[in-house]
């Protein structure tokens, strides 16, 4: 995990550090309040950002790289890019820029937060084939719902997985590969983009079939400790993702993550029942180790299918 922290009043070091830290930029305008901090934690390429400007400045930019994620807390971002006015507020969460694209506009004594990944997960997560690009079409997600929805899966990677004690329990990786995973396809399913409008083909009926599903559940099974992806799944069989989602959908009633979920909380479970109930075991350690950040859901769906809480069984002999 890395951190990162800058405070400073004077203009050219902000510009020095935001070129650094995103992508060349120039600041327009020399106001009289120049007070700016930036934090930034970064793992697995996976960032999330908090960033406070006590001023308004126009900013001039190259391309990201990333997929950008804005989510305001106060003030207002105006988008000028493409001699368009697009203005965001308090409470919105949207794209600032297509990851491959420059962006200019102005930040008008704003306190937001920025999370970026890189867009080829959005591919992973979709399932379309390798090579094939996904891209965002829209800044703003769908309708409210969306939005609160999208903004809700960036608070949770903030306060929840990029922290210290969430890196302690998650040596592997798999909490936050799993946590971005969960925001790429968040914003998929509230952001206008490409894969939306991508049908099934026959190919795809046709082998969503029950001898799919069987050798998708053997991979699962045997690699849920891993990293692993709707797209990592369809190739071991090898079919295509979308097959792999309908023989799921058909036969067993769920999805390809729906059952991954369920598999890694299945494993949880097994931990804690073994544990040495006066050993150094933890809920929260066992959690983070099987790819579940947030200790109140994993509790939540942990009493859901075994009727007890989880603290309850690592006590039991």
């Amino acid at each position: 995990m890395t951190n990162l922290f800058f405070e400073s009043g004077n203009l050219e070091a902000t510009e020095a550090f935001l070129s650094a830290a995103y992508t060349p930029m120039q600041i327009g305008g020399r106001p009289a309040d120049t007070r700016a901090r930036i934090s930034r934690t970064e793992v697995g390429g996976l960032s999330v950002d908090r960033l406070s400007f006590g001023y308004t400045m126009g900013y001039d930019a190259g391309c990201l790289g990333k997929v950008c994620l804005v989510t305001m807390h106060s003030g207002t971002i105006v988008d000028t890019t493409g001699g368009r006015e697009e203005v965001y507020g308090p409470g919105e969460t949207f794209l600032l820029a297509p990851h491959d694209r420059p962006y200019e506009g102005q930040v008008r004594e704003a306190r937001y937060t920025i999370t970026m990944f890189d867009p080829g997960l959005l591919g992973r997560v979709a399932g379309v084939p390798r090579g094939k690009d996904v891209r965002i079409t829209g800044a703003r997600p769908a309708g409210p719902a969306e939005n609160r929805r999208l903004g809700a899966a960036v608070a949770y990677l903030r306060d929840h997985v990029l922290d210290d004690s969430a890196a302690a329990a998650d040596p592997d990786g798999l909490l936050v590969s799993t946590a971005a995973q969960h925001l790429a396809a968040l914003v998929l399913g509230t952001l206008p983009n490409t894969a939306c409008g991508d049908a099934a083909t026959p190919r795809d009926t046709r082998d969503a079939h029950s001898d799919t599903l069987r050798r998708a559940v053997a991979f699962i099974e045997a690699n849920a400790h891993r990293d692993i992806t709707l797209t990592d799944i369809a190739a071991s069989i090898p079919v295509t993702p979308r097959a792999v989602q309908y023989a799921f959908t058909r036969h067993a009633d769920t999805t390809p993550l729906g059952y991954l979920r369920r598999v890694r909380l299945t494993r949880a479970h097994s931990e804690l029942l073994s544990a040495d109930p006066a050993g150094a075991t933890t809920v929260a350690g066992v959690a983070g180790r099987w790819g579940f950040a947030h200790q109140g859901r994993f509790a939540a769906a942990y009493r859901q299918e075994y009727g007890v809480a989880p603290s309850v069984t690592l006590r039991s002999d």
